[in-house]
């Protein structure tokens, strides 16, 4: 398992809140070229899910 999440939660009033860890920030300790490509990839995806949700 890596270590991605996100988290979505009900606040006050109904408002939901969607937080993600930055995939790059939490694999920077790892010297891992292909791991370092795939938490790119998986953050420019999270990046495209949040502006998604925001929108909607």
């Amino acid at each position: 398992m890596l270590p991605w999440n996100v988290i979505v939660q009900e606040k006050e009033n109904g408002v939901i809140e969607i937080a993600a860890v930055n995939p790059l920030a939490s694999m920077q300790a790892v010297i891992n070229k292909d791991l370092m490509s795939i938490a790119n990839e998986v953050g420019d995806r999270l990046k495209k899910l949040l502006r998604i949700s925001i929108n909607t």
